[in-house]
């Protein structure tokens, strides 16, 4: 390459020329020079599309909470796919989007109340709906609870109020199945349908609800392991509910629930059911306690209080065991008339020892096998009595209708040769009285806890089907039935059922189609929702006892539980039914609200139906608390009340709304009127500072949520 000689202009040598030719030479051989201003002004830039970004976010971030769950039809407003088969959607309906909280709050009789046109491709042969409808053993049972209903009532002498209008049992109906009042939404899809059809549809899509399904496990996991936390390690509450909450879902047998519960095998993170016996671990040594077992069995499953015979025997009669002669019913002819007869084995006693600790030894035969989870092995348990000198072997036994109870092999391993099977029955007919009826059919080769299974579930064990329908009776009435004692007709416990009271004769019927049904929950619910007990008024125009409530001549006013009152406040502060299918901006401000009011409004844990007075600091939460104060404040991305304030079009439908979202009703002439004056301009100007519109209708929401009525149920 050539080598490059530099040339200078002889023409052109004035200082100023030569030093722009060597600027421009330095400009072309040295690095370039980033201007100051550009960084700046790239930054400034990039912060501005930033800003920006994130207004735009939060912008579809509130219209999709907004418009999350909205439905394309008003009558189609659940996350149920069944309830689809119940209420089909109107074909001449068009797609509402936004205007649906508009639509909602619309309470023109033309349109509010207008019936939803079926159409028969919607409709299933097989809905809950219809098949209620033809099933005539339904029909049957509800016909014979309502004869028995009034001829409690006519021996007592008691008159009866009326029924109960469909809102107040649809209210009912949310607060029992869900823990929630009924939703704006709900009510406006309701009165769309003929007034006839409105409770059962309500009912049906409830049933059919994961509001249902998530809120029934919470109770039912109360009842079977208990409020508290339980061992860190060994326990996983939150997995027992969600084990449970699939259950509901799938509408699974109560008596396989309870056999899956009592035999389960395994890790207990991955198989849920477990967790009923490890959460026991924390007493047991890092094993099933038997003795906190026996006593939740027979509290959750028999509806009996045996924990005192775990020291003593029972010297104040207060537990009475053995074969009663309501229990016999069924069982056989032969023994009928041996109980008639007086036979001991048929004869109520005294509970003892033996009695508690010959059920905790069924407990036994589950044991911990480090990360292989529970083993189901043969149950050996000893125990050093009162007074005893030393321990003896305690053979696992029932204390009541022993005659049900598989017999037990005396060697797994060997039970498969015949002579083994035939000297096991001949040992068994052995011991039984020459006049005790034949021997039931009894399945052989099972497991201690699969006897103990077999024994709870099966059908002629009429305690156990008892418990289960005082659980669901209390669930939905708020109290356990009452019961006749020494000391007159007063209020049960739910799980303190004496084998020496008889239960009433609608227990015993609900009893018997309980366990005619296959031990069927949902059925189980329809026969007690359709029986004039849930549908009758809890006002009447007598003068009404405590005798009235106890005979249900009158629907019992309960107070609502904690997460019952929480529930319906935050549902109150909604125009749209919260379920799974909110926003999960909606679901997790939920979640929040509940637990913070639980915190600080207190909650019983697994004694929730024990009734207690409101307290001083109850009353406060209501009137102080934040959950009340949110719920009532203008909002007008969340609240109700801004929402009816802005889409009402007077001041009535501003009260009646408010009192259908709140309260579940319609307002009282009286109190109509004195509301809708607290909002006109003349009324509000008078005030002393004068109010605005929008705090008159802040101050009705909070007074409405205050009220007694909402906090109880009736």
């Amino acid at each position: 390459m050539p080598p490059i000689e530099t040339t200078i202009d002889s023409s052109d040598e004035s200082p100023d020329s030569f030093a722009k030719s060597s600027l421009v030479t330095a400009e072309l051989v040295s690095d370039p020079v980033v201007d100051a201003e550009l960084v700046p002004r790239c930054k400034r830039a990039l912060v501005s599309v930033g800003r920006w970004s994130l207004l735009l976010f939060l912008a579809l971030m509130t219209f999709g909470f907004l418009c999350s769950g909205l439905s394309p039809d008003p009558s189609a407003i659940f996350d149920e796919g069944d309830a689809k088969s119940v209420v089909a959607q109107d074909e001449n309906v068009d797609d509402i989007g936004t205007e649906s909280v508009a639509i909602a709050l619309n309470d023109d009789p033309a349109t509010a109340i207008e019936p939803v046109s079926l159409r028969s491709s919607d409709l299933k042969p097989s809905s809950n709906a219809i098949s209620r409808k033809s099933d005539s053993e339904l029909a049957l049972v509800a016909e014979k609870l309502s004869e028995q209903w009034r001829a409690e009532l006519d021996s007592r002498g008691l008159d009866a109020a009326p029924m109960a209008d469909w809102m107040t049992v649809c209210r009912r109906l949310s607060l029992a199945l869900a823990g929630t009042g009924l939703s704006l939404e709900e009510i406006r899809s309701l009165q769309r349908l003929p007034e006839a059809d409105r409770v059962e549809t309500h009912r049906e899509r409830l049933l059919n609800s994961e509001r249902f399904h998530h809120y029934w496990a919470e109770r039912t996991a109360r009842y079977l392991v208990g409020a508290d936390e339980g061992p860190f390690i060994f326990y996983r509450g939150r997995r027992f509910r969600s084990w449970l909450t699939e259950q509901y879902a799938k509408n699974t047998r109560y008596d396989e629930l309870v056999r899956m519960l009592i035999t389960a095998e395994g890790v207990w993170t991955d198989r849920p059911e477990v967790n009923f016996h490890t959460v026991t671990f924390d007493s047991g040594d890092n094993a099933p306690d038997p003795i906190r077992l026996a006593a939740r069995t027979t509290r959750a499953f028999l509806g009996v209080r045996i924990d005192c015979l775990q020291c003593h025997d029972d010297f104040l009669g207060n537990v009475s065991l053995g074969d009663a002669s309501w229990i016999m019913c069924g069982v056989g002819d032969a023994t009928m008339q041996a109980a008639a007869e007086g036979d001991a084995k048929y004869v109520l006693r005294e509970g003892t020892q033996e009695d508690f600790h010959s059920l905790a030894a069924f407990f036994t035969a589950a044991t911990s096998e480090g990360v292989q989870g529970l083993k189901d092995k043969r149950a050996n348990y000893e125990y050093q009595y009162l007074y005893a000198d030393e321990t003896v072997p305690v053979e696992p036994n029932v204390p009541f209708l022993r005659e049900l109870l598989p017999p037990r092999p005396e060697n797994r391993q060997d039970d498969s040769s015949d002579d083994d099977s035939t000297d096991t029955t001949d040992e068994s007919a052995s011991d039984e009285p020459s006049d005790a009826p034949e021997p039931l059919e009894l399945p052989r080769y099972l497991s201690d806890r699969e006897r103990l299974a077999y024994w709870l579930t099966h059908t002629e064990n009429k305690p156990a089907a008892r418990a289960a329908v005082t659980r669901v009776w209390t669930l939905l009435f708020g109290q356990p039935p009452a019961i006749e004692t020494d000391y007159g007709f007063q209020v049960g416990e739910v799980d303190n059922l004496p084998l020496d009271s008889p239960p009433s004769p609608l227990i015993e019927t609900l009893t018997e189609a309980f366990i005619e049904s296959d031990f069927n929950i949902r059925k189980l619910i329809r026969c007690i929702t359709d029986s004039p007990a849930f549908r009758v008024s809890s006002r009447a125009d007598f003068d009404v006892t405590e005798q009235h409530e106890l005979a249900m001549a009158v629907f019992p006013v309960t107070h609502l539980r904690s997460e019952q009152v929480a529930g319906a406040a935050i549902q109150a502060g909604r125009i749209k039914t919260i379920n799974r299918d909110s926003s999960f901006l909606v679901q997790l401000q939920q979640f929040g609200s509940l637990n913070d009011f639980l915190k600080r409004y207190g909650d019983l844990g697994e004694d929730e139906f024990t009734q207690q007075p409101v307290t001083i600091t109850q009353r406060l939460v209501m009137l102080n608390g934040k959950l009340i104060n949110e719920t009532a404040s203008p909002n007008p991305i969340l609240n109700a009340s801004s929402h009816i304030e802005m889409f009402a079009k007077d001041d009535e439908d501003v009260v009646r709304t408010l009192y259908l979202t709140v309260l579940n009703r319609e307002p009282s002439e009286r109190e109509l009127e004195h509301f809708v004056k607290r909002l006109t301009a003349e009324s509000r100007e008078q005030n002393d500072p004068p109010t605005s519109r929008k705090q008159e209708i802040t101050d009705l929401t909070w007074i409405l949520l205050n009220s007694s009525e909402f906090a109880w149920n009736h």
